[in-house]
């Protein structure tokens, strides 16, 4: 079985010596209090949840599975979540960034995602029952009535009661214009909900005395397309006037998904046969309000891969420490034993260092991406919050993709290094390549995040918040510019950020004769642009480590060899991609489709 060590040593290192968070955080008035030894210790204390209390049931609830009584419609899940659960709501946890107006603790968004990242590397399936709850949160602090906050705020912050987010139908995904559920105005001031959903995690469960599911749906004067979509909450037992529970609701589990990974999560298919909801915002503006949940949840699921890549690197290292297998190539490095331990094979390194390194690189982006979420939430600076609102949108879908792309290529790797072993269900690691791969289709898939991207989020306002980013790169290589000894991360850095440049330049001009152009070249796009991302905060990491490698400290010398690793194995990746992007769209369309 696999084991989980929360990385706390490079997640102190991220927070306090890259980013010096403390001191970003103090600047903003809901966090003047925060301090160094409060992030520590509440992530010492998550840390030991992860470890202790949800790792050991996450093999066991992989194979068990959920199981759905088609006569009651309750879902079953796992030996041992629903306890694991109540040790989680009894520790505070879900409250930590939530607001102290309703019971949270008002820690900054960057400290719980790093306590999801661990929560994600410990058991992912399980993870998911209170994620959703943080969204569903967001959605309706930005959004509800003061009557809908005082209802299910309170609840959601506790963790008494979890959250859903109900979109995807069986006959639409990701265009939610075409979705068909139905909502019926009461003359009480409610709505009946009819219709199906598909695929909602965490849909049905006992694990909470309440679900409250955030449904899109139609009301009968709704306009076509996106613009007549509205959002309800239907909650899976009504609330009565004082918070209490009533009876309950006309929304049921109808069927559970049988998937490739993520085993211990009811995915769910809903069926709502005149349940009775509460409408969020205005009517046909739903899909607006309903971004507030999508986007934080396309943060999660990035740190969910980011959580995999981790927990997969820890234990592909543990083995190759271990395992005995042939004599290096230039001589015997254990001449005491029977074989070389497989560490010792270059090949072997090559995989578990971009593991790592993709660990560390999304780690850092994943962090000061969520820094900006803080600023953007809790800055009195309107010039802050806007360009803090910017500069989140632009990564998100870096996050999302780029995160989920290499956890997938990670979480493989890992399972190479145990060769055979790594395909066995006892040792784990298959269960982390099953898991990692829906991380790049839900929440949109990953050519979705690419189109936002490049023709929503860089070429919509002619590249403004790409070139914003750009100067902090620019602002560093000038620093560091004339430092000898950081000459090998700022020229290739300074050479990715030329070519993001020019190919951006490029690519507009293309797209303004053909839209298309977009599509064909914007999965390569946002990999480029990933690469240079990590590039910079692995250049910004190289120097801190060279400052500190004098103190003896290996943790620094083991943090220049893996930027020195990721400079010149695996950004070097960029220029396949930009020469596949440059090829443009003809490849992909001059072939007829009857040839297919």
């Amino acid at each position: 079985m696999p084991s989980y060590t929360p990385p706390l040593r490079d997640m102190q290192f991220v927070l306090h010596e890259l980013l010096n968070v403390v001191d970003e955080l103090k600047m903003l008035p809901a966090h003047a209090d925060i301090d160094v030894d409060t992030i520590n210790a509440v992530l010492e204390e998550g840390g030991k949840f992860c470890s202790e209390v949800i790792a050991p049931i996450n093999l066991s609830g992989d194979k068990e599975g959920c199981q759905l009584d088609k006569v009651t419609h309750e879902v079953t899940t796992p030996k041992g979540f629903k306890e694991a659960y109540k040790t989680y709501v009894e520790g505070g946890w879900p409250a930590l960034s939530c607001d102290p107006a309703y019971g949270g603790q008002g820690l900054p968004f960057t400290v719980n995602q790093f306590f999801y990242e661990m929560l994600n590397s410990a058991n992912q399936a399980w993870t998911m029952y209170p994620g959703l709850s943080h969204g569903a949160y967001e959605c309706l602090h930005a959004h509800g009535t003061e009557e809908q906050k005082r209802l299910y705020l309170t609840k959601l912050t506790s963790g008494e009661w979890t959250g859903t987010m109900c979109l995807t139908e069986p006959h639409c995904g990701t265009d939610l214009g075409m979705l068909r559920t139905k909502a019926e105005p009461q003359a009480d001031g409610t709505y009946k909900l009819t219709g199906g959903k598909i695929f909602i995690s965490a849909g049905e469960h006992a694990l909470a005395d309440n679900i409250v599911h955030l449904v899109l749906a139609r009301l009968p004067d709704a306009p076509p397309g996106t613009k007549g979509i509205s959002l309800f909450i239907v909650p899976k037992f009504l609330v009565n006037a004082d918070g209490s529970l009533g009876e309950r609701n006309a929304i049921f589990c109808s069927g559970l998904e049988h998937k490739m990974g993520i085993h211990g999560n009811s995915t769910c298919q809903m069926t709502l046969d005149g349940a009775v909801g509460t409408l969020v915002g205005q009517p046909h503006r739903g899909l607006q309000a309903m971004f507030v949940m999508m986007n934080t949840a396309r943060l999660g699921v990035g740190n969910q891969s980011l959580g995999l890549t981790e927990v997969a690197y820890q234990n592909a290292v543990a083995y190759a420490k271990d395992r005995l297998q042939m004599r290096s190539l230039s001589g015997p490095k254990a001449p005491d034993k029977a074989a070389d331990p497989i560490i010792v094979h270059p090949d072997v390194r090559k995989m578990l260092l971009t593991a790592r390194a993709f660990a560390e690189g999304g780690r850092m982006l994943q962090a000061y991406t969520v820094l900006q979420a803080d600023k953007a939430h809790a800055s009195d600076d309107e010039d802050e919050r806007k360009d803090a609102e910017a500069e989140l949108a632009l990564l998100t879908p870096i996050i999302k993709a780029f995160i989920t792309d290499n956890g997938w290529l990670a979480t493989s790797h890992c399972m190479q290094v145990y060769g055979g072993h790594g395909y066995i269900h006892e040792w784990g690691m298959e269960q982390f390549v099953r898991d990692a791969r829906i991380n790049m289709l839900y929440e949109g898939t990953n050519t979705i995040q690419s189109l936002d991207l490049l023709g929503r989020k860089v070429l919509q306002n002619n590249g403004a918040t790409l070139k914003k980013f750009g100067k902090q790169i620019a602002a560093f290589i000038e620093e560091e510019g004339t430092n000898e000894a950081m000459q090998e991360f700022v020229n290739p850095l300074a050479d990715i950020g030329d070519k993001v440049t020019k190919l951006t330049q490029e690519l507009g001009m293309k797209a303004f004769g053909n839209p298309d152009e977009v599509g064909a070249a914007a999965v390569d796009y946002l990999r480029v642009v990933g690469h240079m991302v990590f590039a910079y905060f692995f250049a910004r990491a190289a120097k801190i480590a060279l400052t500190k490698e004098a103190s003896g400290d290996p943790f620094y010398r083991a943090k220049l060899a893996t930027a020195r690793f990721y400079f010149a194995k695996l950004l070097p990746e960029t220029a396949s991609l930009i020469r596949t992007a440059r090829a443009g769209l003809k490849p992909l369309m001059e072939m007829d489709e009857a040839l297919f």
